[in-house]
């Protein structure tokens, strides 16, 4: 699995991957205004630009949420825009369905992930359009 940090055999030093950063950024900045960036913008980024296996660029997004939520929920709780009673009963979903989720990502075959990811996005991009 590719690491956050470069190996010595990839750019010669171990500072941070630049790819890594600004998909990283990208996927902050949606998640911060649209509620999106984990599964939909970090995970074809690391696919297509980072050269991520379909897997491998799943872990890693699943890796980055916590901070990205940290972030997102200090911002929106400072203004007061968090629901404690929603947030709680939607954490308490996630948890249960992170755990389902990835243990079904540990036993699916890349190519069924990535056809199945690629489906996901399609249909989610459809019902955006349609119900504007």
């Amino acid at each position: 699995m590719p690491a956050l940090v470069s190996s010595s055999s990839r750019r010669g030093s171990l500072w941070l991957d630049r790819e890594l950063v600004v998909i990283g950024v990208l996927g902050g900045v949606l998640s911060g205004l649209l509620g999106v960036g984990g599964g939909i913008v970090m995970v074809p980024l690391l696919v297509l630009w980072a050269h991520y296996g379909q897997r491998d660029a799943h872990a890693a997004s699943l890796g980055a949420i916590i901070p990205i939520s940290i972030a997102g929920i200090a911002t929106y709780g400072a203004a007061g825009q968090v629901r404690l009673g929603p947030a709680a009963a939607l954490a308490a979903g996630s948890i249960l369905g992170a755990q389902l989720g990835a243990g079904i990502l540990a036993r699916l075959d890349e190519r069924i992930l990535r056809s199945v990811f690629g489906l996901f996005l399609v249909a989610v991009a459809v019902v955006m359009v349609v119900r504007r």
